[in-house]
């Protein structure tokens, strides 16, 4: 599947559209006969079929190439939006440096760090809920020396970890 058009800024030329999924070019491979498909389109479908889809003319997989370096360069020029632009990304960046803005972008959804959390957060607003998170584990704030989880600290009994404690050391 390729990247959707909608994110690209300016026109875009027909000849960097998959043939199959109509969606700008994504890791392209061309045929023999020249027509270009993103990778994962033209793998899927030549699963089912052994032709391409615009000209019917047959081809393997083991025909496939990179596509030429002028239209490679091309579509490494092309500008488009950060998929987080409906978080607030106000990002407009080459398709060859897209990737890594993706990777390093502060509005991008990433997974709390701590055990057992479930929440998604965008990155720049993650040390904020690092700082409340009800899985967060610090030390025991009585002195026992117990790290416990804030979800935790009503349970918490000092003196009957440390009994614990002294129990398995007998």
């Amino acid at each position: 599947m390729g990247y959707d058009i909608e994110r690209f800024v300016g026109y875009v030329n027909e000849g960097l559209l998959c043939s199959i999924c109509r969606d700008v070019l994504e890791d392209p491979l061309q045929a023999p006969c020249e027509h270009a498909f993103c990778t994962a389109c033209i793998h899927g479908w030549l699963v089912h079929h052994s032709n391409c889809p615009e000209d019917r003319q047959v081809i393997d997989v083991a025909l496939l190439r990179p596509l030429y370096r002028y239209m490679k360069n091309d579509l490494n020029r092309l500008q488009l939006h950060c998929r987080n632009r409906e978080y607030g990304c106000e990002m407009v960046c080459s398709l060859e440096s897209i990737d890594r803005h993706e990777r390093e972008c502060e509005y991008s959804q990433i997974p709390c760090s701590n055990a057992g959390c479930t929440v998604q957060i965008e990155r720049r607003n993650l040390d904020g809920h690092l700082a409340v998170c009800e899985y967060r584990s610090r030390e025991c704030p009585n002195g026992c020396g117990y790290t416990i989880l804030s979800a935790e600290d009503t349970q918490h009994n000092c003196v009957a970890e440390l009994r614990t404690e002294l129990e398995l050391l007998r």
